[in-house]
């Protein structure tokens, strides 16, 4: 992924472990912290690394630095979703899909290594702008397989467009994860997912209503005595 900044060099095994160290350190004062009270020091400090090695690793500074845990924390946005994501073929699975999504959330607390692509580099990194776009990319098409597969199934309406449901989940985890940011409360991602998952198991309802039967009418005098 191009950040305009020079390739990082060829790393050895001790390199990368170097590097993956300093990656979680950072992802770990940013929980502690927020991302913008966390300083390259806290991060030096927390990683008994140098600030040497910091730039020899991530050659930007800490806006590089924030890239790749960002990077590293999309990752595991899929992978703590997992193995439910990759199969939702059941009821079962979509809730243990969702009791996955709270409980990550949950664990993580009010601050979301992640949300720094929203808050300090999305609006003006393309590179961030691109990484937040493959994550959506990537789990709204899970999303959207699980929801064409229970169609396959007869157990979602065939008419509801996966793409747009699958859209909608994500919009709803993110407001309820806003929200959990901003309160500290879990609340809202709960109700938000709860409903969510409501609304998809509702019974389809017929795609061409029955037209309503309308009442015999009224049979004037002048017929009923032309009948006698």
């Amino acid at each position: 992924m191009a950040t305009g900044k020079s390739a990082a060099p060829r790393l050895t095994a001790k390199g990368a472990e170097t590097r993956r160290r300093i990656v979680e350190g950072a992802a770990a004062e940013i929980r502690a912290r927020g991302a913008a009270a966390t300083t390259l020091d806290d991060i030096r400090a927390r990683t008994s690394t140098s600030k040497s090695q910091i730039f020899h690793y991530f050659a930007g500074g800490k806006e590089e630095l924030l890239l790749a845990v960002a990077a590293r924390e999309a990752e595991l946005v899929l992978e703590d979703q997992e193995p439910h994501l990759g199969d939702l073929g059941t009821w079962q699975a979509w809730q243990d899909w969702r009791d996955a999504v709270v409980r990550r959330y949950e664990q993580q607390g009010v601050n979301c290594p992640l949300g720094v692509l929203i808050t300090e580099l999305g609006p003006t990194t393309p590179a961030a702008q691109a990484l937040t776009g493959r994550l959506l990319d990537q789990w709204q098409a899970a999303l959207r397989a699980g929801v064409r597969l229970m169609q396959d199934r007869g157990e979602i309406d065939r008419r509801l467009d996966a793409d747009r449901t699958a859209a909608a989940l994500i919009a709803a985890v993110q407001g309820g994860v806003t929200i959990l940011m901003s309160t500290g409360r879990i609340t809202h991602l709960e109700a938000a997912l709860d409903l969510s998952l409501g609304l998809l198991r509702a019974p389809a309802t017929p795609a061409f209503p029955a037209a309503p039967v309308s009442p015999a009418a009224p049979v004037s005098p002048a017929a009923s005595e032309g009948r006698a």
